[in-house]
C-alpha cells in the first residue's frame, strides 16, 4: 500500500502535466497583462479627459478619437493615408534590410571586405538619415522615391551591423569543419554564415522595422502630401487634434503588429531559441 501511495505521488505523467498546466495557466496570465495595459492606459485617459483633470483641448477623449477615425474611414481619407505610408515603410524596408544582410554577412566571412567597409559604415551610421533629407530629395525628387530611400538608410545600418555580429560570433568549430569537408565560398555563405548569423540578424531586423516607422513620420513631414505622417504634421499645424491623434495611434498600432510579426517569424525560423 505504501509503495503504491509513494508511485501515486511521484507519477512522473501526472507531475509532468501540472508542469504543463502551470506553463499554460503562465502563458495565458502573460496575454492578459498584454492586453489589459493598454485598455487600461484607455480607460484611465478617457476617465481623466471626462473628468477634466486634463486639458480636453490637447488630450481629446478617446471615444472621440474613435468616433473620428470611423468618419475618416468611411470618406475614405484615412485608408489613403495608410496605403501610401505602408507602401513606402515595405518599400524601403526590403531595398535597406537586402543589401545590409548581403554585406553584413560577406564582412563577416572575408576580413578585407569588413576591413575595407567598416570604415564606411562606421563613419555614416552617426549622421541621421533625416539630416541627408534634403540631399535625399535633391537626388530623387520629392516623390515616393525619396521617401524609401530614407527609411532604407535608417534600415540598412543596424541590420548590417547586427549580421556582420552574428557571422563573426559563429563557433569557430562550424568553420572548421567546413573548411576540412571542402565546403565552398556558397556552402560557407548559405549553410553556415547565414543560419549562423540569423538570431542576431532578426535582432537588427527587428530593430530596423521600428526605425522605419520612426523615420516615415519625419520624412512625411516634409515634401509630402499624403501618408500618416502629413496627416499627423497638417492635423498639428491647423489645431486638428484628434485627427493627429488618429495618425499617431495608427503608428502605435503598426509598430506592435510588425513587431508581433517578426517575433512570429523569429519562432519559426528559430524554434530553438
Amino acid at each position: 500500500m505504501r509503495d503504491e501511495k509513494i508511485t501515486k505521488t511521484h507519477n512522473p505523467v501526472e507531475i509532468e502535466q501540472k508542469e504543463w498546466k502551470k506553463r499554460l495557466l503562465n502563458e495565458r496570465m502573460k496575454q492578459m497583462l498584454t492586453i489589459a495595459s493598454p485598455i487600461f492606459l484607455l480607460l484611465l485617459w478617457e476617465f481623466l479627459s471626462r473628468t477634466n483633470l486634463i486639458d480636453v483641448r490637447f488630450f481629446p477623449p478617446p471615444t472621440e478619437i474613435l468616433h473620428t477615425f470611423f468618419s475618416m474611414a468611411v470618406s475614405g481619407e484615412l485608408f489613403h493615408h495608410i496605403w501610401i505610408s505602408l507602401y513606402r515603410i515595405f518599400a524601403g524596408f526590403l531595398l535597406g534590410v537586402i543589401p545590409g544582410v548581403v554585406i553584413g554577412l560577406l564582412m563577416g566571412l572575408y576580413s578585407p571586405i569588413r576591413h575595407f567597409i567598416s570604415p564606411i559604415v562606421m563613419a555614416l551610421m552617426p549622421i541621421p538619415t533625416l539630416a541627408l533629407l534634403p540631399i535625399i530629395i535633391i537626388l530623387f525628387g520629392i516623390g515616393d522615391l525619396s521617401k524609401v530611400v530614407t527609411i532604407a538608410g535608417s534600415v540598412f545600418f543596424p541590420v548590417v551591423i547586427n549580421t556582420t555580429a552574428g557571422v563573426i560570433n559563429i563557433d569557430s568549430i562550424y568553420l572548421d569543419v567546413a573548411r576540412n569537408y571542402g565546403a565552398g565560398s556558397k556552402d560557407f555563405f548559405f549553410k553556415i554564415a547565414f543560419p549562423g548569423a540569423l538570431p542576431v540578424m532578426m535582432e537588427g531586423i527587428q530593430m530596423g522595422q521600428a526605425i522605419a516607422l520612426l523615420t516615415i513620420v519625419a520624412a512625411e513631414m516634409m515634401g509630402a502630401t499624403s501618408g500618416i505622417g502629413y496627416l499627423i504634421w497638417t492635423s498639428y499645424k491647423a489645431f486638428l487634434l484628434k485627427e493627429m491623434f488618429v495618425g499617431l495611434i495608427l503608428i502605435s498600432f503598426f509598430g506592435y503588429l510588425f513587431s508581433l510579426i517578426l517575433r512570429y517569424l523569429q519562432k519559426k525560423i528559430l524554434p530553438w531559441r
